[in-house]
């Protein structure tokens, strides 16, 4: 079985100083190995943004994609591997902005993959500016007055869009943080997991104290049914979105994978390609 160090290769991450996605990195490779996987067994796809990079910083299947479109990458990965664990992941700006209609779309269809999002609330790569997830007055290079735009909630959207599998945390939080990646890799559906990663070198707002401040821990509430919808969604909205934890949880539904009429659960390149005569005509007779 893989260690956590198994998950590791030899390209040193070149994130700013202190940034969350460092955490982030380190609790997929802790998750991966404790649910059993294989480097050869788990596939990162990754958007554009400084959390795009994290697709080339683990020992494991990676590709890095164009900006918003590591959702489809991911679905398709998994459609002709079945066999693979699927981790998409990138920033707020990739999954929230330009990636956004890929991100609805990949929560209702349903998917057996896990997508991450590295929030950090401004668009770091590009040098400072206003994202979806910027709260109204934020002031960037794009925004110098402030924020005229109300902010995005993902989690309010994700729940509307009738999500499975719906956490948050905060990059800090290592060890809850690698136990909602466990789940969501274990959850049989798309798993989206939310997650806090300060951008220290632009976003002198929502930095680290800031969130310990603010952020809402479930675990604060014993009675809390993750598997209640309409409690989930109250409690997004009570909390302004700054609750930690796994928010909601729905196994009943299920997997994209499992609905789609003779789809075969071995991966395209484990299967016999070579039509025989009898499937041939079967399938042109369907045409006469």
């Amino acid at each position: 079985m893989a260690t956590f160090k198994e998950f590791r290769n030899n390209v040193k991450p070149n994130w700013c100083p202190g940034c969350g996605d460092f955490s982030i990195q380190a609790a997929i490779q802790r998750a991966a190995a404790n649910v059993g996987l294989e480097p050869e067994n788990l596939a990162v796809v990754s958007g554009i943004g400084c959390s795009g990079r994290i697709s080339g910083y683990i020992h494991a299947y990676g590709l890095h994609g164009i900006h918003g479109r590591a959702l489809p990458i991911a679905q398709g990965v998994k459609l002709a591997n079945r066999e693979l664990t699927v981790v998409a992941s990138g920033g707020d700006g990739d999954g929230f902005a330009i990636g956004m209609g890929h991100t609805v779309h990949a929560i209702r269809r349903n998917m057996d993959i896990t997508y991450i999002v590295m929030d950090n609330q401004i668009y770091g790569l590009t040098k400072g500016q206003t994202s979806p997830r910027s709260a109204e007055g934020f002031k960037t290079k794009s925004t110098p007055e402030g924020s005229i735009e109300s902010v995005l909630s993902p989690l309010e959207i994700a729940m509307s869009a009738g999500a499975t599998f719906v956490a948050q945390s905060f990059s800090s939080d290592l060890k809850q943080l690698t136990a909602l990646i466990e789940a969501g890799i274990n959850h049989k559906g798309f798993s989206l997991i939310n997650v806090f990663s300060p951008c220290v070198t632009f976003n002198k707002v929502n930095t680290y104290d800031w969130f310990k401040e603010n952020i809402v821990k479930l675990e604060e509430f014993p009675d809390y049914d993750p598997t209640n919808r309409i409690a989930a969604m109250t409690k997004i909205m009570e909390t302004g979105g700054l609750l930690t934890g796994l928010i909601y949880h729905n196994q009943t539904r299920k997997p994209y994978e499992e609905l789609v009429s003779g789809f075969r659960p071995e991966g395209l390149a484990k299967q016999e390609l070579q039509l025989s005569r009898d499937e041939f005509e079967q399938l042109t007779a369907e045409f006469k």
